[in-house]
């Protein structure tokens, strides 16, 4: 597991590339690359089918429980991404703003990334009994278990390249 870990790392650092669009958006200037919302789209593609790879690799199905299991898992993933949607175009409206936010944007901002924080937590609480309706409790555990931490260390890579809010007072 130790070893499977370490693709996670390799994942989440994946994740971080999409930062400096956040970065490139706020600063760009004509003659430095910015990094396009197709690369964006590309990155987050090969990001999930990586994800479904590290899961695959560490979650132990025999192939009664993975003929179900998988066609859960894309829509689990489907649902996920579509959070992940929001995620970005919030991270996109951000730097747009980057220097000059006013307080009632950062407030808005901060509480529509709350609420999506919220609602990724519904979706998992909305997908435990979906998933142990076709594998036994500790495999669903693992899996959320799984999606939790690499969930977590991709938000870790990208928070820790996003630049904090500046106070314009």
């Amino acid at each position: 597991m130790k070893s499977k870990m370490i693709g996670v790392v390799v994942l989440a650092s994946a994740w971080a590339l999409a930062a400096p669009a956040a970065r490139a958006q706020a600063s760009a200037s004509n003659d430095s690359p910015t990094v396009t919302d197709r690369d964006i789209q590309l990155l987050r593609q090969d990001l999930r089918s990586n994800k479904k790879q590290l899961i695959a690799a560490n979650l132990t199905l025999t192939d009664a429980e993975a003929t179900k299991f998988w066609p859960v898992y894309d829509q689990y993933s489907a649902e996920v991404t579509k959070l992940g949607d929001q995620r970005y175009a919030l991270i996109k409206e951000y730097a747009q703003n980057f220097g000059s936010l006013t307080d009632v944007q950062a407030k808005s901002l901060i509480d529509r990334s709350l609420a999506l924080d919220e609602a990724v937590a519904q979706l998992r609480i909305k997908y435990v009994p979906i998933v142990n309706k076709v594998l036994p409790g500790t495999k669903t555990a693992t899996f959320f278990q799984m999606d939790r931490r690499i969930s977590t260390l991709i938000d870790l890579q990208l928070s820790s390249q996003i630049p904090l809010v500046q106070d314009q007072h």
